[in-house]
């Protein structure tokens, strides 16, 4: 609901019309400071955020951020939850190939696609929380999406005679490198996407024994 100006029918026109504003819902009005807090931890971190800066900024006194979140710490650790579970859904609901080179390049281009999209959530994820959450750190997310790999790897591993009890330590290195270079992107912002993601899973499938000059990719996304 967005605040509305009525006017006042008075017959005396010479007064001055007094406006009435509608007031956000408790659901706007949360989702407001939601989207207030997430800007501002991303320019400047969680030490840098202020609760007086954020209220400053949604228009409302402090005492309204506590009644939603019980100060700071709660409004960051539910923006924090929110971008973990987003990034986690991305990648998850991006495998669904068969061939599992191009499974690799699903979850290079679901990263990028996340961190290009949501560059903000990215940069929140990446530092150092300096509260507990309740879904873990960016490496236990990390850690979850590679979790989500361990079955394809393994099933390849097996049908190439290779342990696939090792899956679950190349699925780590895998999607760890991954992120890692994500983090990179996110501030040079070149090669392309495509071409990253290509180099990426060129890596990862080939190994520096066998790299491609020009690594091409096989799935029908192309940037």
């Amino acid at each position: 609901m967005i605040d509305t100006v009525a006017t006042d029918s008075s017959s005396n026109s010479d007064k001055p019309r007094r406006a009435r504003r509608t007031r956000m819902t408790g659901a706007e009005r949360r989702q407001q400071l939601l989207d207030i807090g997430r800007t501002l931890f991303a320019q400047k971190g969680f030490e840098g955020t202020s609760v007086e800066e954020i209220a400053a900024k949604a228009g409302v006194s402090k005492p309204v951020v506590y009644e939603h979140f019980g100060g700071k710490e709660g409004l960051y650790a539910v923006v924090v939850d929110r971008e973990m579970q987003r990034l986690l859904d991305m990648v998850t609901g991006s495998l669904t190939a068969g061939h599992p080179r191009e499974l690799c390049e699903q979850a290079a281009f679901a990263l990028l696609d996340y961190i290009e999209e949501y560059t903000d959530g990215f940069r929140i994820l990446v530092r150092d929380s300096p509260i507990p959450q309740s879904t873990g750190g960016f490496a236990s997310l990390i850690s979850d999406i590679a979790t989500q790999v361990e079955d394809i790897l393994g099933h390849e591993f097996k049908s190439r005679g290779f342990d696939p009890k090792l899956a679950p330590l190349y699925a780590q290195a895998l999607v760890g490198s991954v992120a890692l270079t994500g983090q990179w992107w996110l501030e040079v912002r070149k090669p392309k996407k495509a071409e990253v993601a290509a180099h990426l899973v060129n890596l990862a499938w080939h190994g520096l024994d066998g790299l491609e000059p020009k690594p091409r990719l096989i799935g029908h996304r192309k940037n």
